[in-house]
């Protein structure tokens, strides 16, 4: 029996105009990636740049992705570099959506997307043809022409190189999405951890609106349910709604506020 890829339904909604939600799971832990799915969310966003296993560990990838896989959800995997090498192993392990972090240069993104596609405009591109677990150990049908169709390769834009060059980034073919990272912006801009700071909100909205009068669907943080809602409404399309551990911190606080008796007796 030959099995078909299935469609990416995060590049599906976007690209129908719609908003995708999702949460951070810095646990990397493939039961509460499974759970988002039950509670359905859209994509659960696997960093690898600040925490996890290597995209190179190919067990440890493949249980979070199964987990995935179970409920339908889809991995949003954020890479530690944007060296080709980590982009070909994620995709080929199964992942569809990956994002890149800390880049410079629009050539450095094109070589990255480019190594995410068999075919790139109209010439080859630079992926690997194989037999791995993305094409079912070589028994999936329509194998090449499906991952070119459903693989969204994204980038973050947050240091002071991406936003000099963030209309050549931005002008790179088949670029999936832009998501925007106050915290690193702020670093970048001499401010750290200062995402209020008027320096680093003209940078954030200098990308929102430069990404979506380009046509290249926004993503980014949201910093409550307020801040989702009028990001939405700005023409962000991936908002990440929290992490796991912000939610179990903020469920722990609520019930120690709750405690009316004295703990050291």
């Amino acid at each position: 029996m030959v099995a078909t890829p299935s469609s990416n339904a995060l590049r599906a909604r976007i690209e129908a105009g719609g908003v995708a939600l999702g949460v951070l799971d810095n646990a990397y832990c493939p039961t509460l990636v499974e759970f988002y799915g039950e509670l359905g969310l859209d994509f659960v966003w696997l960093d690898l740049e600040h925490g996890g296993p290597s995209p190179l560990d190919s067990g440890a990838m493949e249980d979070l992705l199964r987990a995935a896989e179970r409920t339908g959800i889809e991995p949003l995997v954020r890479l530690p570099t944007t060296d080709p090498e980590f982009v070909r192993k994620a995709l080929d392990l199964g992942v569809r959506n990956v994002f890149l972090p800390r880049v410079e240069s629009a050539e450095e993104v094109r070589k990255a997307v480019r190594s995410a596609r068999f075919t790139y405009g109209d010439g080859p591109g630079d992926r690997g043809l194989a037999s791995p677990r993305a094409r079912r150990w070589g028994l999936a049908d329509d194998y090449v022409a499906g991952e070119d169709r459903e693989t969204l390769v994204g980038v973050t834009i947050e240091t002071a190189e991406s936003l000099a060059d963030l209309d050549a980034i931005l002008d790179v073919p088949e670029l999936g999405f832009v998501f925007i990272g106050p915290f690193d912006l702020s670093v970048a801009l001499g401010h750290p951890g200062e995402i209020d700071h008027p320096d680093v909100q003209e940078a954030v909205e200098r990308i929102r609106s430069a990404a979506v009068d380009a046509g290249v669907p926004v993503g980014g943080l949201g910093f409550g349910m307020d801040d989702v809602n009028q990001k939405a409404e700005d023409g962000y399309q991936l908002i990440n709604l929290g992490s796991t551990t912000g939610a179990l911190k903020g469920v722990v606080d609520g019930w120690f506020d709750a405690v009316t008796f004295d703990r050291e007796e």
